[in-house]
């Protein structure tokens, strides 16, 4: 997806697990002139739902930054919710290390990398596994009860969990010089908030964190007010 002035300033948006490019259609509306609103479509779902899933972060990272690297030169500000924080920090480097690294990486529901606490969740049995995804309020109401979604969703699902459990950072990575912002919702069952000043030491140019009102999908509640928040990191 994406909307605006492709050659301005890029917020590119990098969904979670099991997520697709359209979970951030409503930040469209929030979108000043000149600023466009990309959003990654990983394999397996949305328009790309018959292609198989990847399940590695960098494998994830490295097709992202191939097609940002086709596009005109421009200025990108790279967000990332929960898995999606990952596959932009992996991002960025890429950037980095072929001369654009973007003027900021925004980080949301993600512990810093490598510090995923349960890493088998994604081994769990059908039922088992369901279940705790829709306790997490990660699936619409209206899907949790369908088997036929069910089945269609699972194996995405497990594919995006595998690679979260899997990611390990790479050993002697340097650090960004970009700023990164920390986006943590004060209801969130699954990112411990006394960890996530972790996030600092992937850069030298400055971090900061904010928490904000919900749970890990707090990314839904007052989106304009987000979007006006990502976009102040990018002038830093």
């Amino acid at each position: 997806m994406t909307t605006g002035d492709p050659l301005g300033l890029r917020v590119v948006c990098f969904p979670h697990s099991g997520g697709s490019g359209i979970a951030f259609g409503g930040w469209a509306a929030a979108m000043p002139p000149g600023v466009s609103l990309m959003a990654v479509q990983y394999p397996g779902r949305g328009d790309r739902f018959g292609e198989p899933p990847v399940d590695d972060v960098a494998a994830m990272a490295d097709r992202v930054a191939a097609e940002l690297r086709k596009m005109p030169p421009g200025e990108h500000i790279l967000f990332g919710h929960s898995l999606g924080a990952l596959v932009a920090y992996e991002t960025a480097l890429l950037l980095r290390d072929a001369g654009e690294e973007p003027r900021a990486l925004c980080v949301s529901a993600a512990l810093p990398p490598g510090r995923m606490t349960d890493r088998d969740i994604h081994r769990a049995p059908d039922d088992e596994f369901w279940t705790t995804l829709c306790a997490l309020g990660g699936i619409e109401p209206a899907i949790a009860g369908n088997a036929e979604l069910r089945d269609l969703l699972l194996p995405v699902l497990r594919s995006d969990l595998r690679a979260h459990a899997t990611y390990r950072p790479r050993p002697g990575t340097r650090p960004l010089t970009c700023p990164v912002r920390c986006y943590h919702g004060e209801d969130d069952p699954l990112v411990d908030q006394g960890q996530l000043a972790g996030w600092a030491a992937v850069t030298t140019g400055g971090f900061t964190g904010t928490v904000r009102p919900g749970g890990h999908f707090h990314v839904t509640a007052d989106s304009a007010q987000l979007v006006a928040d990502v976009l102040r990191q990018g002038r830093k």
